[in-house]
């Protein structure tokens, strides 16, 4: 019976930005502020969370949420630990704090003092989502396909929002812990841990290489001549040379 319930609270949220200008500003976001997400937000970046495609429509994405319960934070605590012992051992190996990394301005050193920040902070953001997968077959290369759309649901449900996030892989050093902590069965896959929240800095355009180096026509490396970018558009030097330089207007 509904007859007593409102039901415009269940309506989902307007979208503050449209689609196209998401997909193409959503940026990875680790700083937040100490500020809670209201339930109502999220339920619709879950809610979109819950649309994602899947192989055969079989739907075997799960989300665990965590927010600010005893047991969420204990879970965060666990992640934090190995996110710290992770990312110390990624700045050791990679020579973060070397050659342009000495420099605090330096692109370098900007990127490991935010991932400093983000893994000392680990323990409270605000809410930490953990997209899981249900097995119904043997491990495969493309089970991936099946979870993954529904993560990038998240991110671009959080933009929508007004709020952000990022995915990381922390969780790898302390999964069996992790599952008798929450109750997650042994053969369910976490493919990745989603931090969220309000951000402390805010979304704009994304850096990426220039689509010629990324788009292909025919023949392996050969762009098709429309594979240009919108002018004004801004690229990173991140990632493998190419071998093909493109000047764009």
């Amino acid at each position: 019976m509904t007859e007593n319930i409102d039901l415009s609270q269940y309506d989902i949220a307007e979208d503050q930005v449209g689609l196209l200008e998401g997909l193409c500003s959503t940026r990875a976001i680790r700083r937040y502020r100490d500020e809670p997400i209201p339930e109502r937000v999220l339920r619709d970046i879950l809610f979109a969370a819950t649309r994602g495609p899947s192989g055969s429509n079989r739907q075997p994405f799960r989300f665990v949420v965590l927010t600010d319960s005893d047991k969420a934070r204990k879970a965060k605590e666990l992640i934090a630990g190995s996110a710290q012992a992770l990312w110390g051992a990624k700045r050791k190996n990679d020579q973060y704090d070397e050659r342009s990394g000495a420099d605090p301005n330096s692109p370098k050193a900007r990127m490991a003092a935010t991932m400093q920040s983000y893994v000392d902070n680990f323990a409270s953001v605000p809410a930490l989502v953990l997209p899981c997968l249900v097995r119904y077959r043997e491990p495969s290369p493309m089970e991936g396909a099946s979870i993954y759309p529904s993560v990038q649901n998240i991110l671009l449900a959080a933009r929508a929002l007004g709020y952000g996030g990022v995915i990381t892989g922390f969780h790898g050093g302390v999964e069996g812990e992790l599952k008798d902590l929450l109750g997650i069965p042994e053969d369910v896959f976490i493919a990745c841990t989603l931090t969220l929240g309000k951000p402390q800095g805010g979304h704009g355009p994304v850096r990426r290489r220039p689509m010629a180096e990324l788009v292909y026509g025919d023949t392996w490396e050969e762009s098709p001549e429309w594979a240009i970018d919108p002018p004004g558009t801004r690229h990173t030097k991140a990632g493998p040379p190419t071998k093909k330089v493109v000047n764009f207007p």
